[in-house]
């Protein structure tokens, strides 16, 4: 139900995972949330159960479009959240220009209307903006070790740039802009389509086929259940100073192969890991320190072992499937075909 003491919210990419999760909580608190997606990794799907909420309005459109922008001019936002950047490795090598784009003029469409609404930002930048980190935990400060024309840099250099441009219209312009770099995170709404480590995972085991771990299971990565993330975002638009810029994510660094583990134990499944070369150079280590934004509050609540039991279950739910996962050896569990067409 809207509430009227609630302000208008617009949250760019809204239709992707960390956005339809923030969506969804923002409804929930009462406010008017404009969600705008140009659905190029978006899932209309994930929004269905927002369509029950009058204070919900969808708009398909990029925010590289000027036009898509100045149709959102005069709506006097009183927050606007950048989520509006393909993510994933895989999508590196055929969306590469969309993440350098929304990153640069998407950012400076979404500021520009920020300065015209008054509103807070939050730009979402990434861990990748620290590249192949020599520094452990990467505090704020570091500033990261990044090949600007690697294979990596769309993704990690659209990020670093949109962060410069945020930095700059806070300085210059006064904008109450804030820069939040997310490590690995995880939770409703991730699809088995998702290309990113846990949901691909989790999905292969539901189908009982077996996970597959590029390189040796060595690397380790930090993983955060959106609901702890979307607490920091909370935090940092009330709590956060102008112009900063905060680490969110876990500081508990795990292997690929700790994490394959966990996901067995979770799943029931007793299939061996496959191993692949990896397609692209990767990162060995990332580990946030993420004191910055607990001096606002902020802890991580939700364990890596509680938080993938949530995620199995979430995609046994879209999936269709009532039990548990077969074993490698059996029959793979068959995904229902239905699918709603729900157009904006």
């Amino acid at each position: 139900m809207l509430d009227q003491a609630k302000g208008r919210i617009l949250i760019a990419g809204g239709a992707g995972f960390i956005g339809s999760n923030l969506s969804k909580r923002k409804l929930e608190e009462g406010h008017q949330v404009d969600c705008l997606d140009n659905l190029s990794t978006g899932r209309l799907d994930q929004l269905a159960p927002l369509r029950g909420f009058d204070n919900f309005n969808f708009i398909h459109g990029d925010v590289v479009d000027p036009r898509v922008c100045r149709k959102l001019s005069g709506r006097n936002y009183t927050e606007i959240y950048h989520l509006a950047c393909p993510t994933g490795v895989p999508n590196l090598a055929i969306l590469g220009e969309e993440m350098l784009l929304a990153c640069s003029v998407g950012t400076r469409h979404l500021l520009r209307l920020a300065e015209e609404s008054g509103a807070r930002f939050l730009f979402a930048s990434s861990s990748e903006a620290y590249g192949d980190p020599q520094v452990f935990p990467q505090s704020e400060a570091y500033c990261g070790n990044v090949d600007p024309v690697g294979r990596r840099s769309p993704y990690e250099e659209g990020k670093r740039f949109g962060e410069a441009l945020t930095a700059y219209y806070s300085r210059a312009k006064k904008i109450d802009a804030r820069i939040v770099r997310i490590f690995n995170c995880y939770g409703p709404n991730m699809s088995m389509d998702d290309r990113r480590v846990i949901p691909q995972m989790l999905g292969r085991m539901i189908e009982a086929k077996r996970a597959v771990i590029y390189g040796d299971g060595g690397q380790t990565r930090t993983f955060l259940h959106v609901d702890d993330l979307l607490s920091g975002f909370a935090l940092i638009m009330r709590k956060g100073a102008a112009g900063e810029v905060y680490n969110l994510g876990s500081d508990r660094e795990t292997t690929i192969l700790e994490l394959f583990e966990a996901a067995r134990a979770v799943t029931g499944s007793t299939a061996a890991p496959l191993f692949k070369p990896h397609f692209i150079a990767d990162h060995q280590r990332r580990r946030p320190d993420v004191s910055r934004v607990a001096r606002l509050g902020w802890k991580q609540r939700i364990a890596l072992r509680e938080g993938l039991a949530r995620s199995f279950q979430d995609l046994l739910a879209a999936s269709g499937r009532a039990s548990r996962p077969g074993r490698a050896s059996g029959e793979p569990l068959r995904l229902s075909a239905a699918k709603e067409d729900m157009r904006a």
